[in-house]
């Protein structure tokens, strides 16, 4: 996904009511963000959707994938469109917004997000993850499947990665998977997904639009 960023210095009130419904656009510190996913991009989060989408329905609990949601931590100038977020249907009574847009607030209503990681990974790997663990959201994945975050991040030599982050007294705690493993989540503790699923097609050192 190919990323590209506006001054605008807008509110996030602003934000909702001019760009809520356009895919196109989310909200970091004041700026107006263009998100581009590439076909590569879509693959995975489509796949990871079809994979938890199983444990929801196995599980039978109250949760739900919604096609549109911004994010939008109050006291914030932040409207996070992230690619897919799992959501607790028994907390949206207590969301202000949610009953005229797909816009929440409230970190009790999000049991799990996931960032397929773009050209502008800082967000993912800070910004993003900041905000998120700041509103005690249980589980956050960091999909990289291209290994392009920092190295401070991911490691050296840098290979695609997917950094699952769980929170543990009010901090989130990581594990990086790499080739070969199988995720572990604590929100779908029998969740069949490897990482040889996610980077299928993609070829060692080359970037996005390898696939094969």
């Amino acid at each position: 996904m190919i990323l590209s960023a506006t001054k605008t210095g807008i509110s996030p009130e602003e934000f909702i009511a001019q760009y809520g419904d356009d895919q196109r656009y989310e909200l970091i510190d004041g700026e107006l963000i263009e998100i581009e996913p590439t076909g590569p991009h879509e693959q995975v989060v489509a796949l990871i959707s079809r994979k938890l989408n199983v444990e929801i329905d196995r599980l039978n609990v109250p949760y739900f994938i919604p096609h549109r949601c911004l994010i939008q931590p109050l006291g914030t100038f932040n409207a996070f469109r992230p690619d897919l977020v799992v959501l607790d249907e028994e907390e949206l009574i207590n969301e202000p917004l949610w009953a005229r847009e797909p816009v929440i607030t409230l970190g009790t209503t999000v049991k799990l997000v996931v960032e397929v990681v773009s050209t502008n990974w800082q967000n993912d790997y800070a910004r993003k993850y900041e905000d998120y663990e700041a509103l005690g959201i249980p589980e956050y994945w960091i999909v990289d499947y291209l290994g392009i975050g920092g190295k401070y991040f991911i490691g050296s030599p840098k290979q695609p990665t997917v950094t699952v982050c769980c929170m543990v007294n009010d901090q989130y705690q990581k594990v990086m998977f790499r080739r070969g493993d199988c995720l572990k989540s604590s929100l779908f503790p029998n969740l069949k997904l490897s990482t040889d699923q996610l980077f299928i097609g993609l070829r060692p050192g080359k970037g996005e639009g390898s696939l094969v």
